[in-house]
Formats: structure tokens, C-alpha cells, sequence
């Protein structure tokens, strides 16, 4: 019998050696050397635990980064716990993360140099509630995206406020399984981008004073292209027609002020049961890519694209393309709400207001060629989308 209790107690001892610690909350508060001990919490997280960022302004000089898994990293609000990078004396990310199963929630960024929140690689990734700012105003020096996971698969981005980065707000890009929700994107180029991604869901978003409000490109030369099965549906896209303060040389910096959606070169995307007021150039365009290109893979058509049920106010009062001025000038003074080049495959729309074809026969062709008339739509039925479903645990770590 005593043999035995000692054997179950080293049995017993053993399994507790297998076991890891149990989670903890590690608390950051503001003051002195906010830099270094929020940094060292992030690197002596174990899965499982709580970073815990106290109410008030952490001034930083440097980015941060996070690389361990099953990390929350969780302020006391986006309005209360901000981390300001105001004083950033490097040009990267506010906050980089590449490890997995990672939730952000609560905080905010502010002013940073480059990239408000980048996560890479970073697969089962939560924002939630986070506020990305350049607190002056849009300007091309702010920094590129506000939220901006890439390369990585089931992502969850909702609750949160984006405003004032010099590209996209939220950019989901070469990803897969995407949730984008319930945002506010404010006074960015773009407001939200979907890029080089597969199976991604855009509702109930607020998007606002952007140059363009939500884009769904793909783009060549990329590791993961083929862009398809994309929907955008439930979002106010009201007012896009903030001047484009990309920097030169950049992909959105050709993105036309007062387009409300615009769809380039992706496939299967359905715009449907938004409302789409006020955008000066279009409320929806739906062309091909216009650069040169040596990608043999790459389509730069957009095909299968599905506009339906949306609710559309004024637009196509102040085009901002080459051509443009002339253009709503033979149609009595404004564009009509959707813009579609021509090009491609399979656009149907169900909407009731005209469409613009501007009947172009090749990508890259200047608009100033373009054989311009009211389109009418393609026959058929659009092909389903299936709904996005992320893992259950995702939802989980939240509550």
C-alpha cells in the first residue's frame, strides 16, 4: 500500500511537470520607461496571458513587437489607453505582431511613423475595439495602413476606428477566411482594402470623408493572388471624397477622390444592401487594372461581379479622372451612380439607376478612348458565397 501511494505521488508530481503555468495578467502602467517595461511584458508573455495596459498616454520612442502565441493584449479603452508614438524616432510599425492566436482589444495607436498595428503571418488574429489615429489630419507623411494584417488566415477586425492613414485605414491583404465588421473608417484614402484575398466578408461598416471607401483589388506579382469571393454588403458609404494624399508611386494614389466602391481585377465579389450617398466621382466603379504587367498568371479583369439591392443617393458630381469633367458633362452634368469599364466578365446589376459602360476593349486603355453608353447588365445569377465562418475560439478569447 505504501508503494503504491508513492508511486501515484511521483505519477502525480510528473503529470504536474507537463502542465504549464497558469495564465497571468501583467500589468503595464503609464509613467516613466513605458518604452522598455511594455516591451519586456511583451516579451516575457507566456501563452495564455493578459497584457494589461493601465488607463492613461504612453509616450514611446520605438515600436513594439509581439511573437509569442495565445497572447490578449488588452487596454482599459480605445479612448483611455493610448499608445502614442508621437516621439517615434524609427520609421517602422507602431505594433507588429507575428505569432498566432493573438487578440488586440481596447487600446488605442496614435501618430506613428509607420504602420499603426501590422500583424504577419499571424494567423486567428483579433482587433477588437482599437483605435488607429494621425491626430493631424490626412497628410502623405501619416503613416501607410491603420490595421493591416497580411499573409495570414482567419482574421476578425470589428468595433474599431481607423482615420488618416496615407493608403488604406483597415487593409486585409494575400490573406484567407476574413471578417471586417462594425468599423468606422475615417479621412484615409482608402478606408477599407481588401487585397489579394480569399473568402472575406465587409458588413456594417461605417466608411466616411475617405478618398475611396472600400476597395477590393488584386494586384500582380504577388505570393498570393487570384482575389475572389469577396462580400461587401450592410455598410453606410457615405461622402468618399477626401483629396488623395498617397504618396506618389503608390497603388491607391491612382484611386479617383468621390469613389464610393471600387473593384478591380477580383472575382466573384457581391455588392449588395449598402447605402451609397454622395461619392463625386462614383458610388461604384468596377474596372480592370490599368498598369503594365509581366505576371502570366495574372487576369487584370474584374469577373463575376454582382450589384444588387443597394440604395443609392447623389454621386457622379465631381469626377476626379482624366475625362471625367466631359463625360458627366454629355450626361446633363453628373455621372451615373456605377461606372463599369467594360472589361471582363459577367457583371450583373440589379440596382435601379443607370450604369455608365465605358465600352474600353483593352486594360491600360486611356478613358479618353472610351465608347461611353448605358450598360445593361449581363444575364444570369451570380455565383454564391459561402458565409466566412472562423473558429469558435476565436469568439472565445473575447469574452
Amino acid at each position: 500500500m505504501i508503494r503504491t501511494a508513492l508511486a501515484a505521488t511521483a505519477l502525480g508530481f510528473s503529470m504536474l511537470g507537463t502542465v504549464p503555468a497558469l495564465a497571468k495578467t501583467i500589468t503595464v502602467e503609464t509613467g516613466e520607461n513605458a518604452q522598455e517595461r511594455l516591451q519586456e511584458a511583451l516579451i516575457l508573455a507566456e501563452p495564455g496571458d493578459v497584457v494589461a495596459l493601465g488607463e492613461g498616454r504612453f509616450d514611446l520612442t520605438d515600436g513594439l513587437s509581439l511573437d509569442v502565441n495565445e497572447v490578449t493584449v488588452r487596454g482599459a479603452g480605445m479612448d483611455k489607453s493610448v499608445l502614442s508614438f508621437a516621439g517615434q524616432l524609427g520609421a517602422g510599425e507602431g505594433l507588429l505582431v507575428t505569432s498566432d492566436d493573438v487578440v488586440l482589444r481596447d487600446f488605442a495607436v496614435e501618430d506613428s511613423k509607420g504602420d499603426g498595428i501590422k500583424s504577419k503571418g499571424a494567423d486567428r488574429i483579433v482587433y477588437h475595439a482599437i483605435r488607429v489615429e494621425w491626430t493631424g489630419g490626412p497628410k502623405a507623411s501619416n503613416g501607410a495602413y491603420g490595421i493591416y494584417p497580411v499573409e495570414a488566415s482567419d482574421i476578425l477586425v470589428q468595433d474599431s476606428i481607423v482615420r488618416g492613414a496615407s493608403d488604406a485605414g483597415i487593409y486585409v491583404g494575400q490573406s484567407k477566411n476574413i471578417i471586417v465588421r462594425r468599423n468606422t473608417a475615417i479621412e484615409n484614402v482608402a478606408g477599407i482594402e481588401i487585397e489579394n484575398s480569399h473568402d472575406a466578408e465587409v458588413t456594417e461598416n461605417l466608411v466616411t470623408e475617405n478618398t475611396g471607401g472600400i476597395l477590393v483589388f488584386d494586384l500582380p506579382n504577388l505570393p498570393q493572388m487570384d482575389g475572389h469571393n469577396v462580400l461587401v454588403a450592410r455598410n453606410a458609404i457615405i461622402n468618399n471624397n477626401t483629396g488623395n494624399f498617397a504618396p506618389e508611386g503608390n497603388i491607391v494614389a491612382s484611386v479617383p477622390a468621390g469613389t464610393g466602391v471600387m473593384v478591380m481585377a477580383n472575382r466573384n465579389v457581391h455588392v449588395t444592401d449598402n447605402a451609397i450617398i454622395n461619392n463625386g466621382t462614383a458610388n461604384v466603379m468596377v474596372v480592370a487594372y490599368t498598369e503594365k504587367f509581366d505576371d502570366p498568371k495574372y487576369d487584370p479583369t474584374p469577373r463575376n461581379v454582382y450589384v444588387a439591392d443597394n440604395i443609392h443617393g447623389r454621386s457622379g458630381f465631381a469626377p476626379d479622372f482624366e475625362g471625367g469633367v466631359q463625360l458627366a458633362a454629355a450626361f446633363g452634368g453628373a455621372l451615373p451612380a456605377i461606372i463599369y469599364d467594360g472589361l471582363g466578365s459577367g457583371m450583373i446589376v440589379s440596382d435601379a439607376v443607370p450604369v455608365l459602360g465605358l465600352g474600353l476593349t483593352k486594360a491600360g486603355q486611356p478613358v479618353s478612348e472610351a465608347q461611353p453608353s448605358l450598360y445593361e447588365s449581363a444575364e444570369g445569377e451570380a455565383t454564391p458565397l459561402q458565409p466566412v465562418v472562423l473558429p469558435a475560439a476565436m469568439e472565445e478569447r473575447l469574452k
